[in-house]
């Protein structure tokens, strides 16, 4: 058996005070989960490029990555798979409201720190809520440390 990690990018952005996450519908009859801008790393694609395009597929923003947060390995309890995300901060640009989004995106929405508290199992994966911890103690990496080569 071949192990391969998934390898995913995120994106972390505050805003007046909130932060910008993705509510995705799971499927399951009333029932949501919230999780960054994030998805999968594409064949080809650079990590940077990645997180352009996934914050744009699910938010319908622009966003420029200005410093990494942090990479981070989770195992997903259930199925045992192996995630590796590599987190991002930056600046939102233009919003396109009329953007078309990734299949089960409801949308984007603004969340504060307390409401975030609230969300307990709402939240995608504990990565969720470790990135924003990480981006709220001040872990700020430059992008130079990604080399495509």
């Amino acid at each position: 058996m071949v192990w391969t990690p998934r390898v995913t990018v995120a994106a972390v952005v505050e805003h007046e005070g909130k932060f910008l996450l993705v509510e995705e519908d799971t499927g399951q009859v009333d029932h949501t989960v919230f999780n960054q801008p994030a998805g999968h790393l594409e064949a080809g694609e650079s990590l940077i490029n990645a997180v352009i395009r996934e914050t744009l597929e699910e938010t319908g923003y622009d966003f420029t990555p200005t410093e990494l947060i942090g990479i981070y390995r989770w195992i997903e309890p259930d199925s045992g798979d192996t995630f590796l995300r590599v987190c991002f901060t930056g600046r939102l640009g233009r919003h396109y409201p009329d953007h078309p989004l990734d299949d089960g995106i409801v949308g984007p929405r603004w969340l504060s720190p307390q409401q975030l508290s609230q969300l307990g199992t709402s939240l995608r994966s504990p990565l969720v809520q470790r990135c924003i911890d990480d981006y709220s103690a001040g872990h700020r990496y430059p992008l130079s440390l990604l080399a495509d080569m």
